[in-house]
């Protein structure tokens, strides 16, 4: 009989353990060409039927069935443009192009777009002509485009299910000339899901985790549990020597679990879509609805729970080609 084994969970790498500052996920950016990255929302899980191209599967060229992420994409609004400038240490912000028509939903995320009053003194409206003065427009950014490092998109999310969109930066890829030039085509339009990624694409993946809460060492860590004759049962039998009298962080200690940022990488795209009826139960997706507009079919699991802020990235590592391939999406399963 084997003997038991149970190796401690939770990777140090992870330390600290604590809850993510914000929602919506951060994602930086690398060198490659037009935009990489996209905001979207997780909606549920759905099977896909399809054929297994993976040839070292025990089940290649085989219909299999597999599970799949459903992600509402809605477009995203490019409300503005960021140009970025060396500092000492790494990149700072330069300044902020903005848009002139920016939608109303965007008061409810940033103060700033609040409209003013009209009620304004002589000394308000001094100040405010000095500002407009020194705002940047495109023209200054061409100017000063040599001591420019690179640019980013400022976007918002127009989700279906809340009035509150979900502010991020989009960046682009290749040099900054045509970063420039994207920037100045995209300004106040919308960029869709398929102005970034193709189906089939590999991508990573980032999101805040679903929170746990509270949690003992046992839940967190899975840490052995002692006999019932036992002082007690769901603890950590030594957590440190007398001297030194300290208790090492690689000690396994109840604390926070869950709502943390994490990434998965090599996640694969299997189909875009707008027909909508393809994959939305009677009664919709549980704490999430109805999926409405363009969608995308994600293999496999993604983190966070529904409604939850997910962003993707053109993946940055070669894909490693385990299990099963799917090659496109011949069925799609709901469970109603």
């Amino acid at each position: 009989m084997a003997e038991f084994n149970a190796p401690r969970r939770g990777a140090l790498s992870y330390y600290p353990r604590v809850r993510a500052s914000k929602q919506t996920p951060s994602i930086r950016g690398y060198g490659a060409q037009g935009p990489l990255n996209f905001l979207c929302y997780k909606a549920g899980m759905v099977q896909v039927i399809g054929k297994n191209v993976h040839k070292a599967s025990p089940t290649f060229n085989q219909e299999v069935i597999a599970p799949a992420t459903v992600v509402e994409c809605p477009p995203l609004k490019v409300f503005g443009v960021r140009a970025y400038e060396k500092a000492e240490i790494g990149f700072s912000a330069l300044s902020d192009v903005i848009a002139e028509n920016t939608d109303k939903e965007l008061k409810r995320k940033i103060n700033n777009f609040k409209a003013p009053s009209n009620k304004e003194g002589k000394e308000k409206k001094e100040i405010k002509e000095k500002k407009e003065n020194d705002f940047y427009t495109m023209a200054d950014f061409e100017k000063e485009l040599a001591d420019i490092e690179y640019f980013t998109l400022l976007v918002h999310t127009q989700p279906s299910f809340k009035k509150t969109p979900d502010v991020s930066e989009v960046f682009l890829g290749g040099a900054k000339e045509a970063q420039l030039a994207f920037a100045k085509e995209k300004l106040g339009k919308v960029l869709t899901i398929e102005d970034v990624f193709k189906e089939g694409e590999y991508l990573d993946v980032r999101a805040v985790t679903k929170g746990k809460g509270f949690q003992g060492p046992v839940k967190r860590f899975g840490v052995r549990t002692f006999r019932p004759k036992h002082k007690k049962q769901r603890v950590v039998g030594s957590i440190g020597p007398w001297h030194p009298a300290t208790v090492m962080f690689t000690v396994a200690r109840a604390g926070q679990m869950g709502y943390q940022n994490r990434t998965e990488v090599n996640k694969k795209i299997i189909k875009f879509s707008k027909n909508v009826a393809e994959v939305n139960p009677k009664a919709g997706f549980q704490n999430f609805g109805m999926v409405s507009g363009e969608y995308a079919l994600v293999f496999g699991s993604l983190p966070g729970p529904a409604k939850r802020c997910i962003a993707m990235r053109k993946s940055i590592r070669p894909a490693q080609h385990k299990g099963v391939q799917l090659q496109s999406v011949e069925k799609i399963i709901i469970n109603q």
